[in-house]
């Protein structure tokens, strides 16, 4: 069992040598053992296919909005070495946006009555890009490898062990790992994404206190969909999201007071 335990931590600290990251605006050191260049192919694979699989908007003022202000938000990040690339994806019942490693930015239509202006949007905008510019995907597979290299550790040490035995504690150890590591884990990196995400705006020219009105709405839009307790979700309650921007405004309004300021324009559907 010492020869498992000796194996698991030379290979942590092999990927330690290779993982010294820091996330911007935040400085908090990321653990991350795939390339830059490794993480971007997977996120153009995966987007082309969720292109294949989801319908793309025509509507010209929609696209316009989400054009206009994700550009403006790329452009405050300072990624100046990704290809930057936003789609605005049928589906007015899904309140949803995402990010891909390498800037590909995906906003569904039905949340875009929510943002109502490009300052909302800048907000939704903002969040997404500092997933992509925080290497938040790559940090995400770096966490599930970790994560299997435990479990594979844990089999092995258990290998003259009874099957229902192993079945049990494999169990135990995913919930574990679940619970404790990932999904929380989850969460920094979605709070990550607000703090760095206002910032962006307020660079940009964009009110970042109007981070703060979007989330309320969205808390609002969403009132009566199921959601689990915040332990168990990826994001943090809409409760913790608002205290935390306000703890994080006063840096963001002090940008925003010296930047070029953006045009709020209403985003209305008009094609």
């Amino acid at each position: 069992m010492n020869k498992i335990y000796l194996f698991i931590s030379a290979l942590l600290f092999f990927f330690s040598l290779l993982s010294c990251y820091q996330a911007p605006v935040t400085g908090r050191s990321q653990f991350i053992i795939i390339s830059e260049s490794e993480e971007i192919r997977m996120g153009l694979v995966a987007y082309k296919e969720v292109l294949k699989e989801e319908g793309i908007s025509n509507n010209n003022s929609y696209n316009n909005s989400v054009t206009r202000v994700g550009k403006k938000i790329a452009i405050a990040s300072g990624k100046t070495n990704y290809d930057w690339e936003y789609k605005v994806i049928e589906g007015d019942d899904t309140i949803n946006a995402f990010a891909l490693p390498g800037g590909k930015i995906g906003i569904y239509t039905g949340i875009l009555p929510i943002a109502k202006t490009d300052a909302g949007l800048a907000t939704v905008m903002g969040h997404e890009v500092a997933h992509a510019t925080a290497r938040h995907g790559g940090e995400r597979i770096s966490a599930v490898l970790l994560a299997q290299i435990g479990a594979v550790g844990l089999n092995i040490a258990l290998r003259d062990k009874d099957p229902a035995v192993i079945s049990a504690l494999n169990t135990a150890f995913g919930l574990g790992v679940s619970v404790g590591g990932i999904l929380p884990f989850s969460r920094k990196q979605e709070s990550e994404a607000d703090r760095i995400g206002i910032i962006y705006m307020a660079k940009a020219g964009y009110d970042p206190r109007e981070s703060i009105y979007f989330w309320n709405r969205m808390e609002e839009a969403v009132r009566e969909k199921p959601k689990p307790p915040e332990f168990l979700s990826t994001h943090p309650s809409y409760g913790t999201r608002i205290r935390n921007l306000n703890k994080w405004m006063p840096e963001a309004i002090n940008i925003y007071n010296n930047s070029n300021k953006s045009t709020n324009y209403k985003i209305a559907r008009v094609n």
